[in-house]
């Protein structure tokens, strides 16, 4: 396969992946190359560390409960602990940022309890209890990662940004359906049926797999369907987390400008941990050159006006574990 058509299944197709019974075939339909090709090649991109899956990425908390969680780690036990807590199935995300707090993960669980049980073993492997900061408001939770603009590399299909408070998890009506989400996990199936093959696994049809994936994406479950990139893997490696103590009555006005910047890849707000952690509206901003980051974060803070506000830059360093969510 020629760079090309690896550019266009690596940027194209995070989104609106084809919902139909050979959906490979589709996208080489479309390439001009055969089904064949495209799984071969979909799947050397895997190995390669380029690509996690293809597949569903879940909202928050609209399947189970999630937190965003972090710990302090002295530097030399850093990798060991994060081993260990990379271990737990409800652990998708954990990186290594440098500040105090230097262990970041994403947890999630099929409840709140369980989460909060999930919370407690990890604190009692690292020997702390992890700061838990729960999801207020979603202003920009896309995940895609557009490979198409070195100006902007962070826009794929941007639809206008609407803000979105936390929703309890809607949509799941059956065991089958916690089933197809447990066989999503790791994506679709390189192979000519893949919904054929989660049908299986869910006990239903391949038509209910379909109507299924569509409804959720109809409803904001899923909030996209196609091709995970690891943007590290592919050169994107300063990465940072900016953090602001923003205002209660300010924080959605302002995360609704940040969303809507070029270079803001995700925008939320968050709970604070104080006194430990005071900040509340999180942005992150990928680029290849961390000088070429820092100057964004500055444009971003001088064109919203928020130098009076308290702030923090926390680039991440290493990844210890990047998978899909796990719902028990």
């Amino acid at each position: 396969m020629d760079a090309a058509a690896e550019f266009c299944l690596l940027n194209d197709f995070q989104r609106d992946f084809p919902l139909c019974p050979r959906p490979f075939a589709e996208l080489g339909r479309r390439l001009g190359l055969s089904e064949r090709d495209v799984i071969a090649a979909l799947g050397d991109l895997r190995r390669a560390g380029k690509i996690g899956r293809v597949g569903a990425v879940f909202a928050p908390n609209r399947v189970g409960a999630s937190t965003l969680a972090a710990l302090r780690v002295p530097e030399p036990a850093l990798a060991d602990i994060a081993a260990r807590i990379g271990q737990f199935p409800g652990v998708n995300h954990n990186y290594e940022r440098e500040h105090r707090f230097n262990l970041w993960f994403v947890v999630t669980a099929t409840s709140q309890d369980d989460l909060q049980a999930t919370l407690c073993e990890i604190g009692r492997e690292a020997g702390c209890a992890p700061l838990s900061l729960p999801l207020v408001e979603a202003f920009h939770i896309d995940l895609g990662f557009p490979l198409d603009s070195e100006r902007s590399p962070n826009r794929l299909c941007r639809r206008p940004p609407e803000r979105e408070a936390v929703q309890s998890a809607g949509g799941i009506e059956s065991a089958r359906d916690r089933r197809l989400i447990a066989a999503l996990r790791d994506g679709l199936p390189m192979a000519e049926s893949p919904y054929a093959l989660l049908a299986g696994q869910a006990g239903m049809t391949e038509n209910e797999v379909l109507t299924r994936l569509g409804h959720w994406l109809a409803q904001g479950v899923v909030r996209r369907l196609g091709v995970v990139v690891r943007h590290r893997a592919l050169g994107y490696v300063a990465n940072a987390m900016l953090v602001f103590d923003a205002p209660d009555d300010e924080a959605t006005r302002i995360g609704e400008a940040l969303a809507d910047e070029p270079h803001v890849s995700l925008c939320y707000r968050r709970t604070r941990a104080a006194p430990e952690w005071p900040y509340n509206l999180f942005c992150m901003l990928h680029g290849r050159e961390r000088v070429g980051v820092r100057a964004r974060i500055e444009h971003l803070r001088a064109r919203h006006g928020l130098h009076h506000l308290a702030h923090d830059v926390l680039f991440s360093r290493r990844c210890f574990k990047q998978t899909g969510a796990h719902y028990g």
